[in-house]
């Protein structure tokens, strides 16, 4: 069963955390391992997404949307490249910029983002995540 919009600021964090809908054990495993990342000193935030569920945890959070639309232009351009050279539904896709790197991954009904800073190095995340 669908829930509304659940919206909590943790006082004291640089942080919002937005969470829409229900949980699935998928989902619920993603996001403690996620929370646990997002520890990291090099990670700026992630959004995790399913089909009835989406958890944001961003350090600017004036910037939701905006990371919001960007690995939503990820994903799409990932899959939209895949369709054109015949590569398979893309797994992972990393998106290295001047000072931000993006790793956008689905899991089953689940699609994640992790913003990091450009020196982090990505390996050890999806490490995290897959295991």
């Amino acid at each position: 069963m669908k829930q509304g919009l659940q919206t909590e600021e943790t006082a004291g964090n640089d942080f919002a955390v937005v969470t829409v809908g229900d949980e699935n054990s998928v989902f619920s495993n993603l996001s403690i391992s996620l929370a646990e990342i997002r520890k990291s000193k090099g990670v700026i935030g992630y959004i995790l997404r399913s089909n009835s569920s989406a958890l944001v945890d961003l350090s600017e959070t004036e910037k939701i949307s905006q990371y919001a639309l960007l690995s939503w232009q990820i994903e799409d351009s990932g899959q939209n490249l895949a369709r054109q050279f015949s590569l398979g539904v893309p797994e992972s896709t990393l998106v290295e910029g001047a000072e931000v790197k993006v790793l956008c991954m689905s899991i089953g009904e689940n699609r994640l983002s992790v913003f990091m800073e450009k020196q982090e190095p990505p390996a050890w995340i999806i490490k995290r995540i897959i295991t």
